[in-house]
């Protein structure tokens, strides 16, 4: 059942549920920032309208700073502003921020420690028909891996507001990961937030199976679980919208409840969020993974939808990898 401290939209699973792209936080939770604090900052790359940073640029366009195409350059100024006492939240795609930007965004702000607020737009496939290009699937390995950033991947635009916001609170680097396609929102302004804690969407009376997701599939998964009760399969579903700092503690308790572990993610399974499950749990308490995404291969175009079917992210395949040994 829907765990009720989570505090989820009434409509988690109508048919009328309001959708909006996670980006869309993005834009909103810079405005929010922006009031609070007068040293925040945006710069854009050229794409400030489907990054949603003209929201910002609309309410304070004396802190807004368009670099043109230049990815490089975006991180590279935007460390700049933050060694001087500027919050700077960066905005592009991921395939071009961090894809492009990777060598400067880990010199001058993650190995400065310099707090650079980076927004990667249109990751995961749900790009759609912007093609494997566009379509960033390795952005959180990059990312994580890197020493003092914290990673974020928001599930709805309710929480990606909330990822930004409290990331201009951050004395370190940040990467904060959205998509591009409308999705469901089902967390509300109640809903539990603090980064580095996990959050239970969903827990059955006799779990048997965890699922273990971050952004936006974690609502596919929510969906999933809900099969599987009605057959009879009871599962826990953890949302990290935090995949840096991880919530070991949260990981380990929930895998002492059951026999197998499920993870969800719209990315390489190779170094993205199932790898970080593994590398927790492989220490503290080993028990059998399944990493769902995408399997050493690129995307393609294609609408969203076709596309989280056709590489085996949808709820009937995310519930169908849930039967297995439960």
């Amino acid at each position: 059942m829907i765990n009720p401290d989570a505090k989820l939209s009434d409509k988690v699973f109508a048919d009328d549920i309001e959708k909006k792209p996670t980006r869309d936080g993005f834009g909103k939770g810079t405005v929010e920032a922006g009031k609070a604090n007068p040293n925040v900052v945006v710069l854009s790359a050229d794409l400030g309208d489907s990054t949603r940073a003209a929201w910002f640029q609309k309410e304070f366009p004396d802190r807004y700073i368009e670099v043109g195409v230049a990815e490089q350059n975006l991180a590279t100024v935007a460390a700049g502003l933050a060694a001087v006492g500027k919050i700077p939240f960066i905005a592009s795609y991921a395939a071009f921020s961090p894809g492009r930007s990777y060598e400067q965004i880990r010199t001058t702000a993650a190995l400065n420690q310099q707090p650079v607020k980076i927004g990667g737009m249109h990751a995961g496939i749900q790009t759609g028909p912007d093609g494997a290009t566009h379509q960033m699937l390795e952005d959180i390995g990059l990312m994580r891996m890197l020493p003092h950033m914290t990673v974020m991947v928001p599930a709805d635009s309710v929480e990606g507001e909330k990822c930004v916001v409290e990331a201009a609170k951050l004395p370190n680097p940040c990467y904060i990961r959205f998509g591009r396609a409308a999705e469901p929102v089902f967390t509300t302004p109640e809903t539990p937030f603090q980064i580095g804690k996990a959050l239970t969407l969903w827990k059955s009376e006799k779990p048997t199976v965890a699922f273990f997701t971050t952004g936006s599939v974690a609502y596919r998964t929510l969906q999933a679980a809900k099969l599987l009760e009605e057959e009879g399969i009871g599962s826990i579903v953890l949302h990290f919208h935090t995949v840096k700092p991880f919530d070991d503690a949260a990981a380990v308790e929930a895998a002492s409840q059951v026999v197998r572990i499920v993870t969800v993610e719209e990315h390489q399974v190779a170094g993205g969020f199932g790898s970080a499950v593994a590398e927790c749990l492989s220490l503290k308490h080993p028990i059998q993974i399944t990493r769902m995404g995408m399997q050493d291969e690129f995307g393609q175009s294609g609408e969203p939808d076709a596309l989280m079917d056709f590489y085996g992210l949808s709820p009937r395949h995310i519930a169908a990898e849930g039967k297995k040994l439960s």
